[in-house]
């Protein structure tokens, strides 16, 4: 059957399935954007619920596909159509944030290319216990990891009421979730206070020591991951249970090092900590 016709006289109007080839858009999309008030028809007939569009709204669908394949939310979409200013700016720094993951997922696989698998050599160390402060966040899954682990070292810096430069370490789960917490430590001298920490609402905390299986990262931090591999590998060939937390230890000073040179020593616990 063909489109059907309306019966008043009005030569602008145009049925959906003419309007969709007109607009780039298929008849199921055309309706899914009517439920959601995005593009609304002209005129629906109150007897056959047939959707008749104006010309004048090509440019309105023709926009809306073009934001689509742009990966423009729907609800964002509707706000630049509506004129709302900036409203395109979170999209901009979400697609900027994936293009910069992305990119650090490329340089790893190019050091993978380039170097095979990870083969650190892995040595057996032994920790004292150690008192530190402690910052906790919050991670949303494992692309957040960078952003809660620098929130949390940024708090134990802005509280810092040491001189020289200080001892820092990350606390990592053996497994990331879809949610988990990250925890920076700031080594603190045997006779430190828990006063000023606390009142930064920061927890003063023994670490605990013993045996850690330990291998020495170079280069970026979004690359540690190929040594964790190495570690990991190591513990399960030699039957060590996988225990945690994941300590990363930084050796060297982000601000004043360059990324491919930075370096972290990356520890698993080999024993029940105590």
């Amino acid at each position: 059957m063909g489109e059907p016709m309306l019966e008043c006289v009005d030569g602008d109007l145009l049925p959906i399935g003419q309007f969709a080839r007109l607009s780039r858009l298929s008849v199921k999309q055309l309706r899914h954007y009517d439920e959601l008030g995005l593009l609304v028809p002209a005129h629906v007939d109150a007897d056959s619920g047939y959707r008749y569009y104006r010309r004048a709204q090509a440019r309105q669908a023709l926009s809306i596909g073009l934001l689509r394949a742009l990966d423009v939310p729907l609800p964002v979409i509707a706000e630049v159509l509506s004129g709302t200013a900036d409203a395109l700016d979170e999209v901009r720094e979400a697609l900027e944030a994936e293009l910069a993951r992305r990119r650090r997922t490329l340089a790893t696989l190019e050091r993978v290319m380039a170097e095979g698998l990870p083969a650190t050599p892995v040595r057996v160390v032994t920790e004292p216990a150690r008192p530190v402060a402690m910052a906790r966040e919050s991670a949303t899954g494992p692309a957040d990891v960078a952003r809660a682990t620098s929130a949390a070292i940024a708090r134990l810096m802005r509280a810092l009421p040491l001189a020289g430069p200080p001892q820092l370490i990350g606390l990592f789960p053996i497994e990331l979730d879809d949610a988990f917490e990250v925890r920076a430590a700031l080594v603190l001298d045997r006779d430190g206070a828990a006063e000023p920490w606390e009142r930064a609402g920061l927890s003063v905390e023994v670490l605990p020591g013993g045996a850690f299986a330990c291998a020495t990262h170079v280069g970026p931090y979004d690359q540690i991951s190929l040594t964790a591999h190495a570690v990991l590998a190591w513990c399960a060939e030699r039957g060590h249970p996988l225990r945690g937390p994941i300590h990363e230890v930084y050796v060297s000073d982000p601000a004043t090092t360059a990324p491919d040179r930075l370096v972290t020593h990356l520890m698993i616990p080999l024993e029940e900590q105590r």
